[in-house]
């Protein structure tokens, strides 16, 4: 027999209906502006991207690469602003396996409205996996333990997102 177990993120639901949603036209426009009204979960910003903190994360150090101007689809990126995602997705799979050392990532873009996406501005999506991610309580409570909040999170990310960019794109490659 086949069990399914539904996972549930608190809070997520009102989000994505809007109803626990800041009242604004697109929250990682306000990220980038730095709108007081929306939370700030930034941990690194370079050029025209920067790199920010799921607010709802499913493990630790799950983060979100975004371009600064608001492009809901990757092909509308102009090729300087493809190429600094491209960089600071290497940038982040390298903090974070120094910070969290997992056992392996999901890296990936939600586009188009059936996507699954709750926010419209194109985001990377970069999810830290580990291979004793279920444990007891995950199993027998129907619900998922978040090991770390985001913002002790950020604590870890920002000074290790500091001292790896220094030189980092200056590499070739």
């Amino acid at each position: 027999m086949k069990m399914e177990k539904h996972r549930v993120a608190q809070g997520k639901l009102a989000y994505v209906k809007g109803t626990q949603r800041p009242d604004v036209p697109c929250i990682l426009c306000c990220v980038a502006e730095g709108d007081p009204r929306v939370e700030d979960l930034t941990v690194y910003r370079r050029g025209a991207v920067l790199v920010t903190l799921n607010l709802y994360p499913f493990n630790p150090g799950h983060v979100m690469v975004v371009p600064l101007r608001h492009v809901e689809d990757y092909r509308d990126l102009t090729p300087p602003e493809a190429m600094e995602m491209h960089h600071m997705q290497r940038l982040t799979l390298n903090v974070l396996e120094k910070v969290y050392q997992p056992g392996g990532f999901n890296v990936g873009y939600n586009l188009g409205r059936s996507s699954g996406a709750s926010i419209a501005h194109l985001h990377l999506q970069v999810v830290p996996r580990y291979a004793t991610e279920l444990g007891f309580y995950d199993i027998f409570s129907d619900s998922r333990a978040l090991v770390e909040s985001p913002r002790e999170s950020m604590s870890k990310l920002k000074g290790a997102f500091a001292a790896a960019a220094p030189g980092f794109f200056d590499r070739e490659g």
